[in-house]
């Protein structure tokens, strides 16, 4: 009515306070935010100064140029006592590496066969199967690892006693003694013909996508698949002279010689990381297979596919968009989760970096070090299920 009356009396609207303008007010609010941000840093970041000055205490990260003086236990690199506190560090972060790639592996295996268990028409094994994950899931993963490492492992036969395998695996209190391979001249041709392989993979799948989407003709993907991925390494690998051989550990009368031992710290992590998150992906893949609708399998029944195929052409692809999201979650947990090895005593990052902090007393750059690594693993994994998330997607038309 106000606006009516001043357009009829030709005046033009009254310009509000500057206190009453939303834009004036919004522009305000974010100039104060930002002062109050910036001056609580640099509030801590004198104050953090002022301590270190105090105690005598230089910043900066030189101190990764300098020598270490303490051993670890597990290193895939060659380490020592003389090594520098970088190459300690680095040590760390690869064990960490591979406990986290080692421990998804694994925990996606156990998590789709469990949840598939879930699913089974057996009443024995569904009962099982829900019993693993109520318990494993609702057990502290700290509690778990303790159990693992002084339970299961410490009880373990010394290695004059070792459970073997094969007459190639040996599994002791001193840990799991693997073949150790040992690469020679020539192992360049063995992974050119991986990557052969693998790319003759991707463009055999896309081709037989298409050839389906235009004729209707299945292929078999999946043993193709395995052939190729399985011949065309061997062959590069008898081409090149088997450059690749491996060390088969031995027993003798009070211990194991050769292989590759894997220390019980590690052991009892992988054990530990890998079931725990296996419990919580098993119920992952079960909510993702009952999200496809049942009308699905029962108009793939009525097209004439086999159970076999309604499941890989019908069911996953279906199920994999609910699955992959709560995936990702739980990949990134088992990797931040991998900082507990500390309670056990594997020498991964966290562990490696709490001596490192405490001969060295440079909190804030190991700290620094600790959250960039954690930080980027979690990006590094999210950037690369978002991308399978998206090439999985259906696109509609």
């Amino acid at each position: 009515m106000a606006v009516q009356r001043e357009a009829t009396t030709g005046q033009m609207p009254t310009k509000p306070a500057p206190w009453n303008d939303p834009r004036i007010r919004s522009l305000f609010i974010q100039a104060v935010t930002i002062v109050v941000i910036v001056g609580f840093i640099a509030y801590i970041a004198h104050n953090t100064a002022s301590n270190l000055a105090r105690q005598g205490i230089a910043g900066g990260f030189d101190f990764l140029n300098y020598t270490a003086g303490f051993g670890i236990s597990f290193s895939l690199i060659p380490y020592s006592e003389v090594s520098t506190y970088g190459n300690a560090l680095l040590t760390g972060l690869l064990n960490t590496f591979l406990v986290a790639i080692c421990g998804i592996v694994l925990a996606t295996i156990v998590g789709f066969v469990v949840g598939l268990a879930r699913l089974s028409s057996n009443f024995l094994v569904a009962k099982l199967a829900y019993a693993y994950v109520e318990m494993l899931r609702n057990i502290p993963l700290l509690l778990q690892l303790i159990f693992w490492y002084v339970v299961v492992l410490s009880a373990l036969p010394t290695p004059r006693e070792s459970l073997s395998f094969l007459d190639a695996f040996f599994l002791n209190n001193r840990g799991l003694t693997v073949p150790r391979p040992i690469l020679e001249d020539g192992i360049g041709f063995l992974v050119v013909g991986v990557v052969i392989a693998i790319a003759a993979v991707v463009f055999m799948t896309r081709w037989a996508k298409r050839r389906r989407d235009a004729t209707g003709q299945p292929f078999p993907t999946v043993l193709a698949s395995l052939a190729v991925l399985v011949l065309v390494p061997i062959a590069a690998f008898l081409v090149s002279g088997a450059p690749l051989e491996f060390e088969i550990p031995t027993a003798s009368r009070f211990r194991l010689d050769g292989g590759l031992n894997l220390v019980p710290e590690f052991v009892a992590l992988l054990f530990g990381l890998s079931l725990y998150t296996g419990a919580f992906i098993a119920e992952i893949v079960r909510a993702g297979i009952l999200s496809v609708g049942k009308g699905q399998v029962e108009a793939a029944s009525a097209l004439g596919l086999k159970p076999g195929q309604t499941s890989r052409l019908v069911v996953i692809p279906q199920a994999l968009r609910v699955i992959v999201p709560p995936l990702t979650s739980q990949y990134l947990n088992l990797t931040k989760n991998s900082s507990l090895a500390v309670a056990i005593g594997y020498p991964d990052l966290v562990s490696v970096g709490g001596t490192v902090l405490n001969q060295t007393g440079q909190a804030i750059e190991v700290v620094t070090i600790w959250m960039i690594v954690y930080v980027s693993l979690s990006l590094l994994t999210s950037l690369f299920m978002n991308w399978y998330n998206r090439k999985i997607a259906l696109v509609e038309r």
